[in-house]
């Protein structure tokens, strides 16, 4: 059974973010993971990516690697983000 996956992003500037997290979408579907992005309407520079993902476990370890954490540094993430897993029946 698969997660949902809400991560809430502080980031410098959201086009240059999204266009990475876009560039990116093959490490993610490697991973089993899904995701779609979303700018926050009234805090443009706050991302929001949305998905699925097999497990906490899974998302946690594919978040946690050293060349994803490199990816969201040069894409303007600007602190931790905020990660809620949500499971359904």
């Amino acid at each position: 059974m698969s997660v949902t996956v809400i991560v809430s992003l502080k980031v410098a500037d959201f086009d240059d973010w999204k266009t990475v997290f876009d560039a990116n979408a093959s490490d993610r579907q490697n991973a089993n993971i899904n995701a779609k992005a979303y700018q926050n309407i009234d805090n443009p520079n706050n991302a929001i990516a949305m998905g699925t993902a097999p497990s906490k476990e899974a998302f946690i370890a594919f978040f946690a690697r050293p060349e994803i954490q490199q990816i969201q540094k040069d894409a303007g993430v600007l602190a931790p983000p905020d990660i809620t897993f949500l499971e359904g029946e």
